[in-house]
């Protein structure tokens, strides 16, 4: 979920102010990328409704725009900083940098890389190389200060002890982020970089680099950086990848509109207005500015996300619910089997759904009484619906619903009205068991439209079934 808002205000962003979108695939890992994960990913962004200027599918003036298409381009690019200076090969194992930083933060300093190999001798060097040793690839850090403008958080300042040189190849060839990274930037031309605040530390790295590339004539600038602020999970804790309500893919099988999950992923960090919660992707990209930002963490409220997308199945056009509504009304989402759904009951019953819905799958539930041969009774609801007289009430209900007029909610409602004042009872006591005995349920859509739409047969049919379960 953290993606998507960083993917949201990156696209808010650039449509705000008529730019160009750049979608580029970060899949140099071969151990966790795979063509599956590339398809769900392009999927996900079409399901979200973010379009792309340049990118996978769309091509563009810099393609390719996976970056393992792109290796070559890294290799040459690393060949350059290491023939200029800005760049060296480090030998160190992974034991001897643990042991430094260990002994640096005992002695109260700065526990990164110490420079070790920055100026190795030739004969260090043969005597590494006759070892075995195979070297990585370090960025060689300016030592001066970096100070930029985050567009998010404003100036913003790094002290050269805290900022060590940093690998850029890994000992196999393998280029890391800190190189692929700006070197995509630098050769497609980006001008403006908004992403998560967890890698605020690698920016100052990225800077030098920038002026590294620029000084080579491989980069033109060194983009614009704004940090977006953390969103927080339960607990307050950073909402990571492993957390089960960070999943996109659960927030779709759920049936949240995108333009629901959107809007209440806006409102994590940036808002249109005081007073203004509800809005569509329109009216965000007409209003967003990045300076508007709040750096601070936002916490993900699921009660709230599900309010907004509530919010948003109201907005929908009837007919436009009908269709959203469809993978939950047939496998394997549905329990009823194919042939007993109902067009015209289905599209009888979607208005009064439409009202009463946070999400889209919790259609199935609320209309299974009406496709299903009898209703599914939630125990609990039955207990608690019939109590003592409730078999009387069936029956004079049954009795006045059999005179009503079914083509007519507010006929059947007056008709269970009536038979509650028989038995002295207002219609939200009366109704309760004719509820159960219909639906099987305590709480649902509203009872009399649901009751018209079954039809008169079905209906006086669950309340005799209902009296016979209680005589029984």
């Amino acid at each position: 979920m953290g993606l998507v808002r960083t993917a949201l205000f990156n696209w808010a962003f650039a449509r705000h102010h008529q730019g160009t979108l750049v979608f580029r695939i970060e899949d140099t890992d071969a151990a966790r990328d795979s063509e599956e994960s590339y398809e769900q990913l392009l999927d996900s962004m079409r399901w979200l409704g973010f379009d792309w200027d340049e990118g996978p599918e769309v091509g563009g003036p810099h393609a390719p725009y996976r970056q393992s298409q792109r290796m070559d381009i890294y290799a040459d690019v690393a060949h350059k900083l290491l023939d200029g200076g800005y760049a060296y090969h480090c030998y160190c194992s992974q034991e001897e940098l643990d042991s430094r930083r260990e002994a640096a933060r005992a002695a109260g300093k700065p526990s990164g890389y110490d420079g070790h190999c920055r100026d190795l001798s030739a004969e260090q060097v043969e005597r590494y190389r006759a070892e075995g040793r195979q070297p990585i690839v370090r960025f060689r850090m300016p030592d001066e200060t970096i100070t930029f403008d985050d567009l998010v958080r404003g100036e913003l300042t790094f002290t050269p002890e805290n900022v060590p040189d940093y690998g850029i190849v890994r000992a196999n060839g393998a280029p890391l982020y800190t190189l692929v990274n700006p070197v995509d930037d630098a050769l497609m031309d980006i001008t403006h970089v908004l992403r998560g605040e967890d890698l605020l530390s690698s920016t100052p790295r990225q800077i030098a680099l920038y002026k590294a590339l620029t000084e080579l004539g491989i980069a033109k600038r060194t983009p614009a950086f704004g940090h977006l602020p953390y969103v927080m999970g339960e607990g307050n804790k950073k909402l990571s990848k492993r957390d089960p309500q960070s999943s996109l893919n659960l927030y779709r099988e759920r049936g949240f509109l995108p333009e629901g999950l959107l809007n209440y992923l806006s409102l994590l960090g940036w808002s249109l207005s005081a007073d203004q919660d509800i809005f569509t992707v329109e009216e965000m990209v007409a209003a967003f500015e990045i300076s508007d930002v709040n750096p601070n963490p936002a916490r993900f409220d699921l009660k709230k996300c599900e309010a907004i997308n509530a919010d948003h199945i109201r907005l929908l056009d009837v007919q436009e619910f009908t269709e959203r509504c469809r993978t939950w009304l047939k496998a394997p989402f549905a329990p009823w089997a194919p042939e007993a759904f109902d067009e015209a009951k289905w599209e009888a019953i979607a208005p009064h759904a439409q009202t009463r819905l946070k999400v889209l799958s919790e259609i199935t539930e609320n209309v299974d009484f009406l496709f299903l041969p009898e209703p599914v009774f939630d125990e609990a609801s039955w207990t608690k619906a019939m109590k003592e007289g409730s078999d009387a009430l069936l029956r004079t209900a049954r009795e006045k619903l059999e005179s009503a007029d079914w083509t007519s909610a507010e006929s059947l409602k007056e008709a269970v009205l009536a038979a509650g004042e028989v038995h002295g009872l207002k219609l939200g006591k009366a109704q309760a068991p004719v509820r159960v005995a219909v639906t099987g349920r305590t709480v649902g859509l509203p009872l009399f439209e649901s009751l018209e739409v079954l039809g008169k047969e079905k209906t006086l049919a669950r309340v005799d079934a209902a009296l016979a379960r209680l005589a029984a």
